[in-house]
C-alpha cells in the first residue's frame, strides 16, 4: 500500500485539473483509502487494506490518502468522513464506500466492482 499525494494522483489516477469527465489514467483497478492519523476506524482498516494489497499485489493498486495532508484531493471527492474508500475499475466509474469495511466486504467489492477474481 502506497501513500498518495495530489500530484501523484493527477499523474497516475486522474488529472482533475485538465479533465472534466472521469478518465482513469491507471492500468490496474485501484483502491484509494481516504483516512487520517487521528481516526480510530482508519487504524482498524489499515491492516486489512495492507493484507488486500499483498493478496492482490499484481492485480490491483492500493493507495492511502491522508485527508489532513491532501485537503485539495479530499475536496475533489467531497470527503466528509473517514475512512472513505474509493474503488476504481479500469473501464467504469469509480464507486465510494464509507466506513471501515470488513475484509470479506472489500473482497466482494473487488470481485463485483473491480472485476477481479
Amino acid at each position: 500500500m502506497k501513500d498518495l499525494t495530489t500530484e501523484t494522483f493527477k499523474k497516475e489516477i486522474f488529472d482533475f485539473e485538465k479533465n472534466k469527465e472521469w478518465k482513469f489514467s491507471g492500468t490496474k483497478p485501484t483502491i484509494i483509502d481516504f483516512s487520517a492519523n487521528w481516526c480510530q476506524p482508519c487504524k482498524t482498516l489499515h491492516p486489512v487494506l495492507e493484507e488486500i494489497s499483498e493478496e492482490y499485489t499484481d492485480k490491483i493498486n492500493v493507495y492511502t490518502v491522508d485527508v489532513d495532508q491532501e485537503q485539495e484531493l479530499s475536496m475533489v471527492f467531497g470527503i466528509r468522513s473517514v475512512p472513505s474508500i474509493l474503488f476504481i475499475p479500469v473501464d467504469d466509474q469509480p464507486q465510494m464506500a464509507q466506513g471501515a469495511l470488513p475484509k470479506d466486504q472489500i473482497k466482494k467489492v473487488i470481485t463485483d466492482v473491480l472485476k477481479i477474481d
